[in-house]
């Protein structure tokens, strides 16, 4: 019952692994450093998480992102949107992500993925949609070799107030997640990340245990 969990130290993927933990898996974190101006933060948060989730952790560094570029989170570019969609998306990484997770998936003989993301309070980014879920499973189902390794994307219909409440459930640290598009002592609280994580908690009836400008 082995399980790739794509983490980034945030919120969701926090809860996402509490979910794959709940369901029997044994834990293998993947966390990729793409030159995001947060990555040291968001190392910190994956590597307190995987000591109390007791998981396997593995670190890719992939310089290449950072320098193909194009989105606010890598490169000093304003926070938009344009149809849609915010500068913060990152030009198909989470589908380089996911490649590189079911890779894995397939040295370890593990029979699932866990992706956290969220289809409902999300920022708009294409490759957080019900049908790139599905065509992403069809890509795996044709690509490997055993055609039995299953993406999980149990966030996927779940509000962010619902998230919080399952992580509080299943008594998740998630005082010590990172969310803020920003590396700093604490998070700012004004950037679009942190505006859905606050409303979130309010939404939850919980009060947010993380530092905020």
């Amino acid at each position: 019952m082995k399980a790739v969990v794509l983490v980034s130290g945030g919120l969701d993927s926090c809860v996402c692994a509490g979910i794959a933990r709940e369901m029997g898996h044994d834990l293998h974190f993947l966390f990729i450093r793409y030159g995001q101006k947060t990555e040291n933060k968001e190392e910190e948060s994956v590597t307190t998480l995987s000591e109390y989730f007791n998981a396997e952790l593995k670190i890719l560094r992939l310089g290449f992102l950072g320098e193909i570029g194009g989105s606010a989170l890598t490169d000093e570019i304003e926070v938009t949107h344009e149809n849609g969609i915010p500068s913060t998306y990152v030009p198909f990484r989470n589908s380089i992500f996911l490649s590189l997770a079911t890779a894995w998936a397939e040295v370890l003989g593990a029979e699932a993925v866990f992706y956290g993301a969220n289809s409902v309070d999300f920022s708009g980014y294409p490759d957080c949609r019900p049908q790139y879920f599905s065509a992403f499973q069809q890509l795996i189902d044709e690509g490997t070799k055993g055609r039995d390794i299953t993406l999980k994307v149990p966030l996927a219909a779940m509000s962010k107030a619902a998230i919080i409440r399952k992580g509080m459930e299943l008594g998740l640290p998630l005082e010590e997640t990172w969310s803020c598009y920003f590396s700093g002592e604490k998070a700012c609280g004004k950037c679009e990340s942190c505006v859905l994580r606050l409303k979130g908690f309010r939404e939850a009836g919980y009060e947010d245990q993380i530092p905020y400008e």
